[in-house]
């Protein structure tokens, strides 16, 4: 984390950041990089930090002066203008939500992030927040990721699309019914119902769906990602013959690589908060965390939340939710 973070303040010099945790052991690491008397670094002690595997209800009440809440309380305090955390997904989904609120007119905040599809990327949401999502809460998703892609990729009235078993009409339960005949009344630009296989043709800007089924295509392309590594891997080490292949190949495969690296894709933001929480991957690398940061400050700039706020006071007014 720390050096992301200094590898972000080369590249966006009007940014300072807050390092919040065990301050002997952050100044041990801006030691290593010579960095301790940067004025744009401010090193904020917490005495608490919430486990990976510790229940978000018991690190809501019993983590006051962790890492996590420290930094959750400054963007509320508006000491910062966003939180960017490797930690418990489920704990800062619910310290998030407490401290920060969700938007007037959002009733579950999601998950959302940017993954990698044939024709570029396309945001997915909701990744895991709510398993179990109404109607409303799915258009109230397609609002919020909509507004996203517009703020944060500059692309006017974004594919809105909604993840079904089937393309046809009849096809899905009466939630996903319901949410498309909510959606087609709105403003948004949606297109209609998504089969699993088009999300990586790049067929929608947006696709939306329940937490658990977004978990669930995730969790199993990630798995999709590793089989295919690990028999490409095992294919080029059969034999000489094969080794010598895989170094010819070896361009096309960094490329290969490049193109799909999750790495260029981390950062999901916890979206529908009246603030900005970006998550990322546990086990991010440098590479992986400066990632999710710039995302941060992207969506900083350029004020998420209050945008997703007046697009949602045009649907209220017209009375679609």
């Amino acid at each position: 984390m720390v050096p992301a973070a200094l590898s972000a303040l080369k590249t966006h010099p009007d940014v300072s950041f807050v390092l919040i945790g065990n301050q002997a052991s952050i100044e041990a690491e801006l030691a290593v990089h010579k960095a301790l008397d940067d004025q744009r670094l401010i090193v904020q002690h917490a005495s608490q930090q919430v486990e990976m595997d510790e229940l978000p209800s018991a690190a809501l009440r019993g983590k006051k002066d962790s890492s996590m809440r420290v930094a959750i309380n400054m963007v509320r305090e508006g000491k910062a203008s966003a939180c960017v955390s490797a930690g418990n997904t489920g704990a800062l989904m619910a310290i998030a939500r407490f401290v920060l609120k969700t938007l007037p007119g959002i009733e579950r905040p999601a998950i959302v992030t940017a993954l990698p599809t044939m024709e570029g990327h396309t945001y997915v949401l909701d990744l895991g927040a709510n398993v179990d999502s109404s109607a409303a809460h799915l258009v109230q998703f397609a609002l919020m990721g909509s507004v996203l892609v517009e703020s944060v990729e500059g692309l006017s009235k974004p594919r809105v699309g909604l993840l079904n078993i089937g393309s046809e009409e009849i096809k899905g339960n009466e939630r996903v019914k319901e949410a498309a005949r909510l959606l087609e009344k709105t403003d948004l630009n949606y297109i209609g119902y998504v089969e699993g296989d088009g999300l990586y043709e790049g067929k929608c800007d947006v696709l939306v769906c329940d937490g658990f089924v977004g978990n669930v295509a995730l969790k199993a392309s990630e798995g999709v990602a590793h089989m295919i590594s690990h028999y490409l891997r095992a294919s080029f080490k059969r034999n000489i013959l094969t080794k010598l292949v895989g170094l010819m190949a070896t361009p096309v495969l960094k490329h290969f690589k490049q193109q799909l690296d999750p790495r260029a894709y981390n950062g999901a933001n916890l979206i529908g908060l009246q603030g900005i929480v970006i998550k990322s991957h546990g086990g991010a690398d440098e590479f992986a965390f400066a990632n999710a940061i710039k995302i941060a400050i992207i969506e900083a700039k350029k004020d998420v939340p209050k945008n997703i706020s007046k697009h949602l006071e045009i649907l209220l007014e017209g009375q679609v939710l």
